[in-house]
């Protein structure tokens, strides 16, 4: 039996992928528990039981709505690392530091834009693992290519954090661990030659330490009551999402989505996610075309969706392949418009303006990614990789070959 301390961010999207591989661990009779600045939003996820060592640290998203909705591009970057990802990496470093001291761990599994999680493992001499819950670092080392200085930049923060809380001596990059990163996608979506460059600014290269396990499925709890014979089975479904963190900039872009497909009502019946009832619409309100609902059981309902529209965020986008669903993305910053443009390299999708896109214009996105046959051609080729690569259970058997310090090797 080994233990293994889950290092997670207090964000949805990065912790609902590890459910699963923690609920994998723990049937085969291994020690789980995690670190978090969030401990109720784990324990909401990955259930009441779960062993969750408090971390402080700042809240990026979310009812507080603390970053400014109007941030995009290089503004939204410089906010996500020096407002948000390093001052959460010093504020959860210590409890992290007593979290392994009390648990002992044989691994840490530290997502990957929790950055203490690997700085402080590596102090401790711990092995540990990157869990990479959006693929969109693969490629970034790319993109930064064309922009030395905000490459600096990052290298500075990161230097500059690993003296305040890593081993100053030590050289890897807290986003790629040495010794295993778990991908929760496959090459046919994110593209053949991603993570050959990243981590080279650690002097490695990632792609032999990368295992490519596809998404990470697991049951979650149930949203509020869902009304399943309001679906019409004679018309298609479209499911509209912008996520959870996503809700204080979405009034314009969901009520476009509505507009688009209320004039395709007598062949399409949509459901849209508003969280923070941005539509202004009743909650008794009864309309048998446009179902609003503040949340929605997504894995249950996707296995009876025909398209999806959505942010490009890495969870829907993989849960939607997953099911062999096509995509109208509309990224709105962070990794989606990465995302964004694997969906589109892949032949899944189209991709859309959020922030100037109209009802027109959707409304043939939606049309286009229904009835032309090509893109659901490319989402079942994605599905068939995605079900192929093992999700949870391949990923477990890699992190438990690192604890036994075995190489890890590829799954079948």
């Amino acid at each position: 039996m080994s233990g293994f301390l889950f290092v997670v961010p207090p964000l949805v999207g990065h912790i609902n992928p590890t459910v699963g591989v923690a609920a994998e661990l723990t049937a085969r009779g291994h020690r789980v528990a995690w670190a978090s600045a969030d401990p109720g939003l784990v324990r909401r996820l990955a259930g009441h039981e779960a062993v969750v060592f408090p971390c402080a640290g700042p809240v990026l998203t979310g009812e507080d709505g603390v970053r400014p909705a109007e941030l995009r591009g290089p503004e939204a970057l410089k906010f996500l690392w020096e407002r948000f990802l390093v001052p959460l990496a010093e504020a959860m470093a210590p409890g992290i530091r007593a979290a392994i001291q009390e648990f002992g761990p044989d691994v840490v599994v530290a997502d990957q834009q929790a950055f203490a999680g690997g700085l402080v493992a590596e102090r401790l001499r711990v092995p540990w693992a990157t869990s990479s819950t959006t693929s969109a670092e693969f490629t970034f080392a790319d993109a930064l290519a064309g922009m030395p200085k905000v490459a600096d930049w990052l290298d500075t923060l990161l230097h500059d954090l690993r003296g305040r809380i890593g081993d100053p001596s030590g050289t890897a990059d807290p986003r790629f661990s040495p010794h295993l990163v778990l991908a929760f996608s496959t090459p046919e979506l994110v593209g053949a030659g991603a993570g050959a460059g990243a981590g080279s600014g650690a002097g490695a290269e990632a792609g032999d330490r990368i295992r490519w396990v596809g998404p990470s499925m697991a049951p979650r709890p149930d949203a509020a009551d869902f009304p399943w014979d309001w679906l019409d089975p004679a018309r298609a479904t479209v499911l509209v999402t912008l996520g959870t963190a996503n809700t204080d900039v979405g009034a314009r872009f969901l009520t476009e989505c509505r507009d688009a497909l209320r004039t395709r009502a007598d062949r399409v019946q949509t459901v849209i996610v508003d969280p923070a009832n941005v539509l202004g619409v009743p909650p008794d309100l009864d309309d048998k075309d446009v179902l609003i609902r503040p949340s929605v059981p997504q894995l249950p309902l996707l296995e009876r969706v025909d398209a999806v529209v959505c942010h490009a965020g890495h969870n829907t986008v993989c849960e939607a392949l997953w099911h062999g669903i096509p995509l109208v993305v509309a990224p709105i910053r962070d990794d989606q418009p990465v995302v964004a443009g694997q969906v589109v390299d892949a032949g899944a999708g189209i991709r859309v303006r959020f922030g100037r896109v109209t009802a027109p214009k959707l409304g043939a996105a939606i049309d286009a990614v229904l009835h032309e046959p090509g893109y659901r051609a490319a989402t079942e080729r994605i599905r068939t990789a995605f079900r192929a690569a093992g999700g949870a259970r391949a990923a477990a058997t890699h992190l438990e070959e690192l604890a036994v310090g075995a190489p890890s090797k590829e799954a079948p």
